[in-house]
């Protein structure tokens, strides 16, 4: 079975809201992997300008998302612009401002970059703070804050953001890692997609010994 291609605009046929990213968004400082979509009822073009916040060339800091990544209407992304400096008198934000600018000390990359892994659900309106990790395999509740980075494969909901379970046991999300069949041809991946929907661990692992 063929898979489909990444870089067409339109993921879900009959739905205009839901697009993949890695074709639409064009940011020197955002990283989107294969078939990572947004769905939005205004359009997934609306993606950068609706969900990436405060985040400013001159701060730097990069929004790096990974493959298959599922993103709700207007997930937020909290970029390291959204700090202002509290160790001088004053937390106003010069630096932004023309007529300031010139005089203010340069803002550092803070809590460095923000990196959501692989196969990540974000829920509608989930919080994502600045230099905030999270791993392959979580889910990040509707409506989350999530300041502390997220292991791989936790299940993090509320405000602030605590990671309610783990989505599976250590020795199967060990495997899941070493597996990452988001790696795979898109093609292997395509074929594969019962046992990769279904938890068929077993299939997974022998297509993986297969691809060495």
């Amino acid at each position: 079975m063929p898979a489909p291609d990444p870089m067409t605009r339109q993921a879900a046929p009959g739905w205009h809201g839901t697009g993949y990213l890695k074709p639409i968004v064009n940011h020197p400082l955002i990283e989107i992997g294969d078939y990572t979509y947004y769905d939005d009822p205004l359009g997934p073009e609306k993606f950068v300008g609706r969900c990436v916040r405060y985040h400013f060339d001159f701060v730097g800091d990069r929004l790096i998302i990974g493959k298959f990544c599922a993103i709700a209407t207007a997930a937020q992304f909290m970029m390291n612009g959204a700090n202002h400096a509290m160790d001088g008198f004053s937390t106003y934000p010069f630096l932004g401002f023309t007529g300031w600018k010139d005089k203010a000390p340069p803002i550092s990359h803070g809590r460095g970059d923000m990196i959501i892994g692989n196969d990540v659900w974000i829920g509608r309106e989930a919080m994502i703070m600045p230099g905030v990790k999270i791993g392959d395999g979580a889910i990040i509740g509707a409506r989350a804050v999530v300041g502390r980075d997220v292991p791989p494969y936790a299940i993090v909901v509320g405000n602030p953001g605590a990671v309610k379970r783990m989505r599976f046991d250590d020795a199967t999300i060990a495997e899941l890692l070493e597996i990452r069949w988001w790696d795979w041809p898109p093609d292997v991946i395509a074929d594969n997609v019962p046992a990769i929907a279904g938890a068929d661990l077993a299939a997974l692992r022998a297509v993986a010994a297969s691809l060495r």
